[in-house]
Parts: C-alpha cells; sequence; structure tokens
C-alpha cells in the first residue's frame, strides 16, 4: 500500500493533519465533479430542492416513526399514515421541488401507496431493531467521518445486519456505499459500546449482511460483507479523494449529462470563462420569467409536449420503415407529401477524447458542454484552425441519417 505508507511520512504536514469533514455522499459528488463539491462545499451555495430527495426524506421519516417505539405495540396503519400527512403538509411543493401541486400529489399519493403495502406485508413481523437513523461520527485517519444508516438489526453475540431503504426507480449494487457502511459500523466505537452493554462484556462486532430495500417494489437485495483486502482498497481511494479536497484540486469535469441539470451551470468557470471569485465581482444579467398564473395547466402542456414528441419519433421510425421497404423517396397523404433524404454526419462517440483534445487546445470554453451539436459547430467556426477541425475530424465516425422532411401539399 504506497499511498499508506506516503501518508505515514507526511504525519506532520498540514494535509495529513487537518481532519476532515467527510462523508460518501460528499464523496460521491467530489467524484462527479470537484468544481461542483466546491460549490457545495467550499463556497456553501444550496442546491435547489429536488423532489425525489424530498420524497426519499419522507418515506425514511415514516420508516423510523414505526420502528423508534421502546417496545410494542407498534404504530397501527393509521397512525402511520396521519405521521406521513402531517410531516408532508408542513412544507410547501415549491420547497419539496416538485413542479406543480399536481406533481406534488403524485408524490403523495405513491408514498401512501408504498406505506400501505409495506405495513401489509410486515405488520405480523415487526420488531424492534437495533437502531434506526443511527448516526454516527467516525475519526479515522485524520477524516471525521459521518454517517446516517437507515436500520441496524442485531442478532445476538455482536452479529448484526445492515439494511438501507432506497425510493429510486430502480436500485442496483453500489459497491462504494455498501464498503463504506461496512468499513464505519465495524470501527464505530458507538456501535460497539451499544453491543458492548447489550451483551454485558467485550464483544466482537460481527456484520453478518448488508441489504438495500428498495421500498416502491417491496424487494430486498441481500449482500454479504466484503473480505477486508476489498474493503482496504476502497479505503485508500476514499483517503484519496480526501487527499485531492485538500490539495484544493477543484477542477470542474464537464460532460452533458453532468452538465445539463446541474445547479451551478449559470457561474461554473465552464460556462462563464472565469472562476467564482472573479465571477461573484461581475455585473450577472437579470433574467426575467414570464410569470406562471397556473402551474398545473403548464405541467401538463410540458406533459402534452413531451407525449407529442414520443409520439412524433415513433410516427417517424415507422414512415421511414415503410418507405425503405418499397422503395420510396417521397410519398403522399392526403393533405401533405414526405421526401426521405439522407444525411451524412460525424458521430463523436468517444467523448472523453473529444474533451480532452478541446481541452489541450483551448477549444472548450467555445462548446460550452461537447454536445453532438456544439462539437460539430467548431468545424464551422472560421476562428478555429484548420489543423485542429482536422485532427476533431479525425476524432469523429461517419455515419449517415435518414431525414424525412415533410411539405404541405398545394391544391
Amino acid at each position: 500500500m504506497i499511498h499508506f505508507i506516503i501518508r505515514t511520512l507526511i504525519k506532520g504536514s498540514k494535509m495529513a493533519t487537518s481532519k476532515l469533514s467527510f462523508s460518501y455522499s460528499k464523496m460521491t459528488l467530489y467524484r462527479e465533479c470537484p468544481q461542483k463539491y466546491k460549490f457545495r462545499y467550499i463556497h456553501k451555495i444550496p442546491e435547489a430542492p429536488k423532489y425525489y430527495f424530498a420524497f426519499g426524506s419522507a418515506m425514511h421519516k415514516a420508516l423510523e416513526f414505526i420502528y423508534s417505539v421502546k417496545q410494542p405495540p407498534f404504530p397501527s396503519l393509521e397512525q402511520i399514515l396521519d405521521f406521513f400527512d402531517a410531516d408532508w403538509r408542513s412544507t410547501s411543493y415549491q420547497d419539496k421541488g416538485y413542479a406543480s401541486i399536481s406533481k406534488e400529489l403524485e408524490g403523495y399519493d405513491e408514498g401512501r401507496r408504498i406505506l400501505i403495502s409495506y405495513y401489509q406485508k410486515h405488520k405480523d413481523s415487526f420488531f424492534i431493531p437495533l437502531a434506526v437513523e443511527f448516526r454516527t461520527t467516525l475519526d479515522i485517519d485524520n477524516l471525521s467521518l459521518i454517517s446516517i444508516i437507515d436500520r441496524v438489526d442485531y442478532f445476538g453475540n455482536g452479529a448484526l445486519a445492515i439494511t438501507d431503504y432506497k425510493t429510486g426507480k430502480t436500485v442496483q449494487r453500489e459497491p462504494d456505499q455498501l464498503y463504506m457502511y461496512q468499513k464505519v459500523m465495524q470501527n464505530s466505537p458507538v456501535l460497539k459500546n451499544i453491543i458492548n452493554e447489550k451483551e454485558g462484556k467485550e464483544t466482537e462486532v460481527k456484520i453478518e449482511k448488508l441489504s438495500f430495500y428498495h421500498l416502491p417494489s417491496l424487494k430486498v437485495m441481500d449482500f454479504e460483507p466484503a473480505p477486508q483486502k476489498e474493503i482496504d482498497v476502497f479505503w485508500e481511494g476514499v483517503l484519496k479523494t480526501a487527499d485531492e479536497i485538500r490539495g484544493k484540486n477543484f477542477n470542474p469535469d464537464p460532460s452533458e449529462s453532468k452538465c445539463r441539470w446541474c445547479d451551478y451551470k449559470a457561474m461554473c468557470p465552464v460556462f462563464t470563462g472565469m472562476e467564482f471569485e472573479q465571477f461573484q465581482k461581475t455585473e450577472k444579467p437579470v433574467f426575467s420569467d414570464i410569470p406562471v398564473t397556473n402551474e398545473d395547466i403548464l405541467s401538463s402542456k410540458i406533459d402534452e409536449l413531451a407525449e407529442t414528441g414520443q409520439k412524433y419519433s415513433s410516427l417517424k421510425k415507422e414512415i421511414i420503415s415503410l418507405m425503405k421497404q418499397n422503395n420510396y423517396n417521397q410519398h403522399f397523404g392526403s393533405n401533405y407529401k414526405v421526401e426521405l433524404k439522407q444525411k451524412e454526419f460525424l458521430d463523436f462517440e468517444d467523448k472523453e477524447k473529444v474533451i480532452e483534445f478541446l481541452k489541450e487546445k483551448n477549444l472548450i470554453k467555445k462548446t460550452l458542454v461537447p454536445t453532438q451539436c456544439s462539437i460539430e459547430a467548431l468545424l464551422d467556426d472560421p476562428s478555429v484552425p484548420e489543423d485542429d477541425k482536422a485532427r476533431l475530424k479525425e476524432l469523429g465516425v461517419n455515419r449517415v441519417s435518414d431525414e424525412l422532411q415533410i411539405k404541405k401539399v398545394e391544391k
């Protein structure tokens, strides 16, 4: 473990001695984009509310309410739904991050459905866990590691299971999250004291099982604890990430998928061309939005637009397929005609290589976010050297797409 040896040798340095407040979510955010981490945790600029976080929080609180009793009886279904209702109504739909009241109502109905289904499935097997929403701070390797474990079940003699509730549309194995849980629970002095007190003697903590419980489907994914060697490799990665944060390595890591929905886009150096400290001193443009007087109408129009677009795409594929089968270049409907044409284009599949090239040639600012369209625009930009255009073309793959041109028939 070379990294561990180096950290030991520099123990007296500022990097090694400054304790960093850290968590799984902070690590994930930094690895997603260091600049985004800087906005959130260095400049302390909060992100906009997200409805999926609000929904997840409400479900976690309701389950905490179920399992927080000191002894039976457990709450009735009516009491659980009343608790959920009161908590849900304590914040507005805007504060939750929903686009409209109708969307918030959909979330509310889904939350009730999940709780009713969960209660009906488990009401006869409710038990008192060792801990719910277990909050612990572990001081280890110059990190102050903050963790919240949804539920800890105890089997006796130091053996326990960890359950993490998931509320998204899908659930899949997330190795780093499982590794983090295991590392924290194996080393938590708070948990060890709880177990020692329960057993009346010094007892080794043994993690028997880690589980993801997907609430919308009531399905459980169980995982065995990882071998210590895997935990050690994972932990070296954690320490490396922590050192990068201490070293103030906050270079942005742009990509189309990450930047599209980022709350910090308007102040990000990738888009403004300047560091945030400089951006703060400039006069920002004032954006005036058209006032929305009926959010439900707006919401329905957005859904209608999306559904219309999906229907258009489906019809377009069917028309192209039928025209190719019949070797038609054009065909007529009652009021419109279509012409089938083919267009050659460059497909930039390897976005990482393209981004690396754009950074090397200082062209990244011209693209804002390196999408297919913005990269193609560089090929028509007279300010881009011809050699750079030629190199950019080499990074693309020549492809042909089918296009329909729709025209109204003159009668």
